[in-house]
């Protein structure tokens, strides 16, 4: 091609093409498939908390066995989080995401059928394993997005989260009574049956085309978006950026991210500290209004969970909806940083009056509102951190991030049931004092990516 030629194209960058195509049914059609990774993650989280305490009464467990249960699910996540970013970063999102899928999927069958508790724990721990990869769905999901839309459309991707949960709670208020948690465990998977089925029309970011030298495809892929939201392709040749070692950890130490890197790794631990808690902390602290309760417990007794259990279960778990509305409006007008600022410190306002005894219905409350906020933050930092990295280590990033969440949620049964017994003060101290740290650590943030577009490669800064 001469010189001549090159004049009369415009060149454009995917983001371009993206605003042009703009947010359309190819999106939708991608949210509502993204969506069924989130609520397989969010079923599979949600049965634990019911798993537990049935198998207590049922195999005659002690209680750190149970705990195990739980910890093992979130070791396997640890592990896997990285790997799997890994792996979508080198071969593509699209291959990550199906493989992660299809090995949950299929462990989280094979889990219904383990016979004694030790085959049951390595199950659940492959089963972990495979979860460690759901959050590349928003990776992929995020990377077709144009600008405007990319705030509200990752909240959308949250809300499937909440009501996945809400389904598994339902799901198990219908199958427990009758039918026994084997049924549960097998018909938990079916939202990752109908992804699987699914992802074949899943396509590959072109955003990771561009990136790998593959523009011929990446423009395929846009032009059958354009074509499904009934747009046209502008006219023109694609500018590309080329990286061949893509998904390294020391990009994310590179002289302009390692200050963006170490707090928001932070941020992430915190908050799945503190959610994780205060799901934990509710039915320890409704518990408590019998003092006697909290006092350590050796004996097998055992309760098995009643459907009022499961009702204050759904109550909840139904705080998550308010918390989405209340961070939907804040995270595109008073930006990114100052929402999870804002969701942490009132976190711990909400915290503080538990110092005090109180009784229940104010409780209930307290916590509800507690729990809204910090499963609205937990969507900011899930919409903040593709944002700021670029393309060559964005899955990185996240699969990063998410193992620091991974290790607040390992560390936090010890201190919300464990530490409890010891000292209730103490616990709750805890939970204030990493919820104001991290608050603060937002606020450092030195980049604010309300507004502007996805970062192809680390030289260039907008």
């Amino acid at each position: 091609m001469n010189h001549h030629e090159i004049t009369i194209f415009k060149t454009f960058t995917v983001d371009d093409v993206l605003e042009v195509i703009g947010f359309g049914k190819f999106q939708w059609k991608i949210s509502l498939l993204t969506g069924l990774s989130w609520i397989a993650d969010a079923m599979e989280m949600m049965i634990l908390s019911i798993l537990g305490p049935q198998l207590h009464c049922e195999w005659r467990l002690p209680g750190y066995q149970v705990a195990l249960i739980t910890s093992v699910v979130f070791v396997g996540m640890g592990i896997s989080s990285p790997l799997w970013g890994n792996v979508s970063d080198k071969y593509g999102r699209r291959v990550g995401l199906t493989i992660c899928m299809c090995w949950t999927l299929y462990y989280g069958l094979m889990s219904a059928f383990s016979p004694v508790y030790g085959w049951l724990l390595v199950l659940r721990g492959l089963v972990g394993f495979g979860i460690g990869g759901a959050p590349q769905s928003v990776t992929l999901y995020s990377e077709f997005l144009p600008v405007k839309s990319r705030g509200i459309c990752i909240m959308l991707i949250a809300a499937f989260w909440a009501i996945g949960t809400v389904f598994e709670v339902l799901l198990a208020l219908w199958v427990m009574p009758t039918l026994g948690w084997r049924w549960l465990l097998g018909l938990s998977t079916i939202p990752m049956a109908i992804f699987v089925s699914f992802c074949f029309w899943l396509p590959e970011s072109p955003r990771f085309d561009v990136l790998t030298g593959r523009s011929e495809k990446a423009m395929e892929t846009l032009t059958r978006v354009a074509k499904e939201n009934g747009k046209t392709m502008p006219q023109g040749r694609m500018i590309a950026y080329q990286q061949s070692d893509r998904g390294q950890i020391k990009d994310l130490f590179a002289a302009q991210y390692w200050r963006t890197t170490l707090p928001l790794w932070f941020i992430w631990f915190a908050y799945a500290f503190s959610y994780y808690g205060i799901v934990l902390l509710t039915t320890e602290l409704f518990q408590a209004g019998d003092s006697s309760k909290i006092e350590p417990t050796c004996s097998l007794e055992c309760k098995y969970l009643t459907s009022a259990d499961y009702k204050d279960l759904l109550w909840t778990t139904l705080a998550e909806f308010p918390g989405l509305l209340v961070i939907l409006l804040a995270v595109d007008h008073i930006g990114r940083k100052r929402s999870m600022a804002l969701c942490f410190f009132m976190f711990s306002l909400c915290i503080l009056p538990l110092f005090a005894c109180i009784e229940r219905t104010a409780l209930t409350i307290l916590i509800f509102v507690a729990r809204a906020f910090i499963s609205g933050g937990y969507q900011v930092v899930f919409v903040y951190t593709p944002e700021v990295f670029p393309t060559g280590s964005r899955a990185l990033a996240m699969g990063t991030s998410s193992a620091m969440a991974r290790v607040g949620a390992l560390i936090t049964p010890f201190v919300a049931q464990v530490m409890l017994r010891t000292s209730v003060y103490l616990t709750l101290s805890v939970y204030c004092g990493v919820a104001v740290l991290a608050g603060v650590a937002s606020l450092i943030l030195p980049i604010e990516t309300l507004g502007r577009s996805l970062q192809e490669s680390a030289g260039v800064q907008p």
